[in-house]
């Protein structure tokens, strides 16, 4: 009788099977990991304009808080902010107002712009403000010594307007070329997915550990963050 040979799956075929398999289990992580309650008790949101939508979804996801997008620049502004806010209130979370910072626009510019719309309101978690965009990319080349001392203008008058200090939210490649929030005196917010991040050299209050977290609601997904315990 003659022997059957059974043929060897090509090898070409097994690697795309990993690599689709490591692909499942990456793209599953982003779209569904959260840090263990047990270990951050306190976890929320970050959302932007058009994310109001996703506010009622947020409680079931175990958030109680929220930082909505408000003011970005000297003229950007979310035109869902308030309607967000009032529906993350609605939804038994504390909220809190996000400024995105532009190193080629002047601080007064930029704090007008942030107080024009987010009232005073002793109830708003503490003002964040991201820094991401680097001075060497503005038109006119924006040196380090004056980035801090705009950005620091820009902090003393957001900070007056609220009555309270701001969380300084520098990424990894702001932090890398400035070193600002190694240095300030003001509760840092970092961003790394899933790892908890140390790049400012000093503890985070807040941490993004997902930046891609889906809702549940249809093309929803927003940054999740946790509070230091």
């Amino acid at each position: 009788m003659p022997r059957i040979r059974l043929a060897r799956p090509r090898l070409w075929l097994v690697f795309a099977a990993v690599v689709l398999a490591i692909v499942g289990t990456i793209w599953w992580k982003q779209a569904h990991w959260t840090p263990d309650v047990a270990d951050y008790p306190l976890q929320g949101a970050w959302l932007s304009d058009g994310d109001v939508k996703v506010v009622p979804a947020l409680p079931e996801l175990g958030a109680r808080f929220v930082y909505v997008t408000a003011s970005l620049g000297a003229k950007g502004q979310n035109a869902d902010f308030s309607a967000t806010v009032e529906a993350a209130r609605q939804a038994g979370l504390q909220a809190g107002a996000v400024h995105i910072y532009d190193p080629c626009r002047r601080a007064d510019e930029q704090s007008a712009n942030f107080v024009t719309l987010v009232a005073r309101d002793a109830d708003l978690l503490p003002p964040a403000v991201y820094l991401d965009k680097s001075g060497e990319d503005c038109p006119r080349r924006v040196r380090p010594a004056e980035v801090e001392s705009e950005l620091v203008v820009f902090l003393n008058q957001i900070e007056s307007h609220a009555g309270m200090r701001a969380i300084l939210a520098p990424s990894e490649r702001f932090e890398e070329e400035y070193h600002f929030g190694s240095r300030a005196e003001r509760e840092l917010w970092l961003t790394r997915n899933w790892i908890a991040p140390g790049y400012a050299g000093r503890p985070w209050a807040l941490w993004t550990a997902n930046t891609d977290l889906r809702t549940g609601v249809v093309g929803g997904s927003v940054a999740w963050v946790v509070a230091r315990p």
